[in-house]
């Protein structure tokens, strides 16, 4: 990625960093990171302010899009499950936890009122808000779409899918992060670059921010509770229930007298639908083991920090993997295949960069089985890890240039 004196021709990185989930607060930070430059506009569905957790400053791209119309802009797609992400679920995951349940509860059987809602939210109708065209951007000097992901395109309805397939057949360069995205679009007639997902840079990139992450607050505290090491748990509000927690609790017991380990859980994502901090107080009280504690810090380099200096990872968040993978630590991916649970998000990631991966996605009920499995692994073929761990930072780093080209392909664009 080109660095130095920036165009006049500003540059919309846009993504779903405006509400808190730590996969998506990272992307902007990658490229700010590859590209040596800050100037960046960050955009997303709302306007939001989350640098207090280490995010950024976003406006909404209604407001830009108004701003920029008659003006030429590139456009960076930065990352994440942006394909399949409906307007109303979009527009619900900006609000507050509290707003959500009561606008979900209010408005999820009335169809007229939510349509208008939504719309109203976001600024402009679509039924894929996070794919953004040249409707909005009709001077739009490039268009580009960076490692996204679409796993469960084939389940979209008719109108969604042909406003994704024409969004994305109007843009100057699209990569995707999994092989079942790419058959996607290759049934929309349209060809992508294969690359993996922003959060393999983490430890290239940030590793001495999150030394002076782990070395204060919560993660010292951590690190100095469990000095034999500690399981990094994380679980979305799919796994709340009670029959799941007192699976969850029964394996965590096991596992923590089998492998001398605390357990550390954290919120991956406070935004409505992520993770819900009552379900991990429930889930302790459940344990017989008192060797566990709960990270309140939803600060991104705080997670991060917890993440590299883990001695293992278990969670729902395909970025809580994608990070442990980064340091080349033992990790399993909780699934639940009754409620979808984002398995075809995660099975088609996994399928598609860790193809030596025997077993990584486990049931609640399978946690210590599969945990134990995976860390005897990864200590038989710790060389073989960081040298995958490697490889797909070095695959990323090289989809840069691809990056840098695709903004210079109008007459008008003069790269990063």
């Amino acid at each position: 990625m080109t660095a130095g004196t920036p165009s006049d021709t500003p540059t919309i990185v846009f993504g779903a960093f405006d509400r808190h989930n730590f996969g998506d607060l990272l992307f902007p930070h990658v490229l700010e990171a590859l590209a040596g430059r800050r100037d960046f506009v960050h955009a997303g569905l709302v306007a939001r302010d989350l640098r207090q957790v280490g995010g950024h400053e976003v406006h909404a791209i209604a407001d830009l899009a108004e701003r920029y119309r008659d003006r030429p802009v590139r456009i960076i797609h930065a990352g994440g499950e942006l394909l399949t992400c409906g307007a109303w679920e979009a527009a619900v995951m900006t609000l507050q936890s509290d707003e959500a349940e009561a606008f979900v509860s209010r408005l999820d059987s009335d169809a007229p009122a939510r349509i208008a809602w939504t719309q109203e939210r976001l600024g402009f109708q679509s039924f894929a808000p996070y794919v953004v065209g040249r409707t909005l951007f009709p001077r739009a000097d490039a268009i580009v779409h960076n490692a996204v992901g679409g796993a469960e395109l084939d389940a979209l309805g008719a109108a969604m899918r042909l406003e994704v397939r024409e969004k994305l057949a109007d843009a100057d360069s699209i990569s995707v992060r999994d092989r079942r995205t790419l058959e996607h679009l290759h049934s929309f007639g349209l060809s992508a670059e294969l690359v993996p997902d922003p959060a393999v840079m983490v430890a290239e990139l940030f590793d001495g921010c999150l030394r002076t992450h782990a070395a204060r607050g919560e993660v010292l505290q951590c690190r100095h509770a469990f000095p034999a090491g500690y399981l990094a748990l994380q679980f979305s509000i799919d796994f709340r229930d009670g029959e799941t927690l007192a699976a969850l609790a029964t394996e965590l017991d096991r596992f923590s007298a089998a492998s001398g380990c605390g357990i550390v859980m954290f919120r991956a994502g406070a935004a409505p639908w992520h993770d819900d901090i009552d379900a991990y107080r429930r889930l302790a009280a459940r344990m017989r083991s008192k060797t566990v504690r709960i990270m309140t810090s939803l600060h991104l380099w705080d997670i991060c920090a917890l993440l590299a200096n883990c001695a293992a990872y278990a969670g729902s968040s395909l970025h809580g993997r994608i990070v442990a993978a980064a340091y080349a630590l033992p990790r399993v991916t909780l699934c639940r295949s009754d409620t979808g649970s984002g398995h075809a998000k995660h099975a088609a990631y996994v399928r598609t960069w860790e193809e030596k991966a025997e077993r990584p996605l486990a049931a609640p009920s399978t946690l210590c089985e599969t945990m134990l499995h995976e860390m005897r692994m990864a200590r038989t073929n710790r060389e073989q890890g960081k040298a995958a761990a490697a490889e797909l930072a070095a695959r990323y780093r090289a989809h840069v240039g691809v990056l840098d080209a695709a903004l210079q392909l109008r007459p008008s664009g003069r790269g990063w």
